[in-house]
């Protein structure tokens, strides 16, 4: 068995806040740093803008959504009185901006409900699901995971880890098709009354065409298997990509029509300012965001929660 949990952290009893805030922390300091030159002005300098603008650039922001962001800024300066804080204005614009990304994951009535997740590789995919799984399980679902990266070894010793870890059942093949391995796991969470399929698929960048044909052929099949599935399709995204993070969403929302977002590894970046840039280019719904490697690291995206941790 893939030894998955042999370099397994300490547990952490922190609170989630607290460890979304720790976890922000570059991104905080990066972003912060030019409010404080501000306090208490009336007007907005040319200065004054031009350092937080590099900050939110350098935070991943984006051009357009800066520039967005900082109008908005400049009218709530102007409504605001001598005595506001710069950064609870800045927390209402991004507060505001982000909100439409806040939509929770639902699983609907369909049994089994399929979720399937896809990424590039080293996203943190195959991590995210065995801590979905968890997620779920705390809702009172049960769960199956479907092995759909069948080509390498290493990939389904690490979902069956998961699985074991979680007490979940894994569908897995040594090689042959991914998209007969979701057809396998559907059945069989149909015939043992399974609540929710974690559908699994290999790492593959959206410029690999034939990969990508695939995954849309695994999408067909998945629907093939199970009437108006899959139900939820996930793309797990390395916040450590910042920019590139962008074009994966639009890639991979053409060949599959995603449904929502899972943002990982936010913890340690400097580059957690990708949630706004998401929200300003292409809205997709961030389902979970996650801060660390324990099971527990993986939780909804909550946009007020999201920018306290952020700005502090």
């Amino acid at each position: 068995m893939f030894d998955l949990f042999k370099r397994k952290p300490d547990a952490d009893d922190r609170s989630w806040g607290e460890r979304l805030r720790a976890g922000l922390a570059a991104s905080r300091e990066r972003l912060t740093r030019p409010l404080a030159a501000i306090v208490g002005r009336k007007a907005l300098a040319d200065a004054d803008l031009e350092a937080l603008e590099s900050a939110l650039l350098m935070a991943d922001v984006g051009v357009a959504t800066t520039e967005r962001v900082l109008a908005d800024l400049r009218l709530r300066w102007k409504r605001a009185d001598a005595e506001a804080d710069p950064r609870q204005l800045l927390k209402a614009t991004l507060t505001a901006l982000i909100l439409p990304l806040e939509a929770p994951l639902i699983v609907g009535p369909q049994r089994p409900f399929v979720i399937m997740l896809a990424g590039v590789n080293g996203a943190g995919k195959t991590t995210s699901i065995g801590k979905l799984a968890k997620w779920l399980q705390g809702q009172g679902l049960s769960v199956l995971l479907a092995a759909g990266d069948t080509f390498r070894a290493a990939a389904r010793e690490q979902l069956e880890a998961w699985g074991e870890r979680n007490g979940v059942q894994v569908i897995a093949q040594k090689g042959g098709d991914p998209a007969a391995v979701m057809f396998d796991a559907i059945a069989a969470a149909r015939a043992r009354r399974v609540d929710v399929v974690l559908a699994d698929t290999a790492g593959r960048l959206p410029t690999q065409a034939p990969l990508m044909e695939e995954l849309k052929k695994i999408r067909r099949v998945i629907a093939k298997a199970q009437d108006g599935a899959p139900h939820e399709t996930l793309l797990v995204v390395d916040a450590n990509t910042g920019q590139n993070t962008l074009a994966q969403v639009e890639a991979f929302d053409t060949a599959l029509g995603l449904t929502g977002l899972i943002l990982t590894k936010l913890d340690g970046t400097a580059k957690g300012g990708i949630v706004a840039a998401i929200a300003g280019t292409k809205p997709v719904p961030l389902r979970f965001i996650g801060v660390g490697e324990g099971i527990d690291d993986l939780r909804p995206f909550r946009a007020s929660e999201f920018v306290d941790a952020l700005l502090g």
